[in-house]
């Protein structure tokens, strides 16, 4: 899988170095999670790492379009793998737990705007709200 990460950095002129492939690891692992918990996994293979570094490769693999950063309303930055296929999310209002919503008609954006005010759509992004399964539980066995 390493290789793949080298190929999707080179097609997109960045370097290959090892914080930059640590991190992609981590979100295929460990989609929507937060800059922290990146952190602790990067540092669970490379305990050197710096908090900065971490930083700065999180911007850039965003700014090349690698990773994608999605933040309900609410909640902390958390960062994904899966980019390029306007895909949604589904957000616990308890737990905060994130899942992704394939896109509900499958085009990119799988939603029109009635008016689109002369812009030039690409993306559309919409947020489910609820309850997920393990808090739904937790309420009814109280």
């Amino acid at each position: 899988m390493t290789a793949d990460f080298e190929t999707q950095l080179r097609a997109v002129s960045l370097r290959v170095t090892r914080p930059r492939l640590a991190v992609l690891a981590a979100l295929r692992d460990h989609p929507h999670v937060d800059t922290e918990t990146v952190i602790a996994l990067v540092r669970a293979d490379q305990p050197t790492v710096s908090h900065q570094a971490v930083y700065d490769v999180l911007r850039a693999l965003t700014d090349a379009g690698l990773v994608r950063r999605i933040q309900p309303a609410g909640a902390t930055a958390r960062y994904e793998s899966r980019v390029g296929d306007n895909h949604h999310h589904v957000v616990c209002r308890s737990c905060g737990t994130i899942a992704d919503v394939d896109c509900v008609v499958g085009d990119a954006p799988c939603l029109t705007a009635s008016d689109d005010h002369g812009f030039t759509v690409d993306e559309a992004e919409v947020v489910y709200w609820g309850t997920c399964p393990d808090c739904a539980t937790d309420r009814t066995s109280q």
